[in-house]
């Protein structure tokens, strides 16, 4: 038997904030409402989560255009990223979400959160192109490539 809970905020592979899903008991008592992640979903609780959506809705499609217009500037775009390297081209250390992040700052200004910055794969340890999926809002997603190149 399953149990209904509101998010209190986005879940990787459960849902986003103010989503009523339905997960198995123990994990919503155990880890979802202890951590703050989720609350019961009661009839009051269901009523107040409608009225914070609703209100939410013009919020949310001025953020989702703001998505859009920066989806526009990066989808497809290409960054380098200058690293230290042996001759074979074994990075010294790694290319992670983080050094991604600051180069789209110092390339076009824009803040992208490092924890919306999926990379394949994950950490990036050879010199070459990679792709990465910026997921900007929650129906905006973009891609970019990533050309890892040695310092001089």
């Amino acid at each position: 038997m399953n149990m209904e809970i509101i998010l209190k905020e986005d879940v990787k592979n459960l849902g986003h904030k103010y989503d009523i899903v339905k997960v198995r008991p123990g994990y919503a008592r155990n880890y979802l409402i202890p951590k703050g992640y989720a609350i019961e979903a009661t009839p009051s609780t269901k009523k107040m989560v409608e009225e914070i959506k609703k209100q939410r809705a013009l919020k949310e499609e001025k953020l989702k255009q703001e998505a859009l217009n920066i989806a526009q500037k990066l989808e497809g775009a290409s960054i380098t990223i200058k690293t230290k390297a042996t001759s074979t081209g074994k990075i010294f250390g790694s290319v992670n979400n983080i050094h991604v992040a600051e180069t789209l700052k110092e390339i076009f200004d824009i803040d992208v959160d490092r924890k919306k910055i999926d990379l394949q794969p994950e950490i990036i340890k050879e010199l070459g192109n990679y792709t990465a999926s910026i997921h900007l809002h929650r129906d905006v997603v973009c891609k970019i490539n990533i050309q890892v190149e040695a310092e001089e």
